[in-house]
């Protein structure tokens, strides 16, 4: 498939991290959401029923990472993904980008972050690109 909605730099806070100080306190993360859907019939009918509305997706994935705690940016990611594959049966394949933007590092950086893309399988469940089952 190579059409796709794409949404860029999604700014929310949130608690998530493996060391006590991230997880008493509101982070700053950012994230960036490629949904591959089928974009045919929108661009023919100019009707947002036809496709995949970025403004919810967007809320849904800014949801997940403000709502709850996790240690792990690949948790986080995990959960993100699921949430934007679940926004439509339409929406084939979800790559989420995640990235905090103050890490507790002693260097210099500006973020540390994962990438991951889910398919919708057949059965309609989430798994990893690459994955054998």
């Amino acid at each position: 498939m190579s059409d796709a909605i794409e949404i860029r730099g999604i700014r929310v806070l949130g608690v998530h991290g493996v060391l006590p100080s991230e997880r008493e306190r509101l982070q700053p993360f950012e994230l960036d959401l490629v949904l591959e859907v089928d974009l045919a019939e929108a661009g023919r009918s100019d009707d947002l029923s036809s496709t995949v509305d970025y403004g919810r997706a967007a809320s849904v994935a800014a949801r997940v990472v403000s709502e709850g705690s996790v240690q792990l940016l690949e948790t986080l990611a995990e959960r993100v993904a699921s949430a934007g594959l679940s926004l439509a049966p339409r929406v084939e394949s979800v790559t989420v980008s995640l990235r905090k933007s103050r890490p507790p590092l002693p260097v210099d950086l500006a973020s540390v972050g994962v990438r991951i893309t889910r398919l919708r399988p057949a059965s309609g469940a989430s798994r990893p690109v690459g994955s054998g089952r």
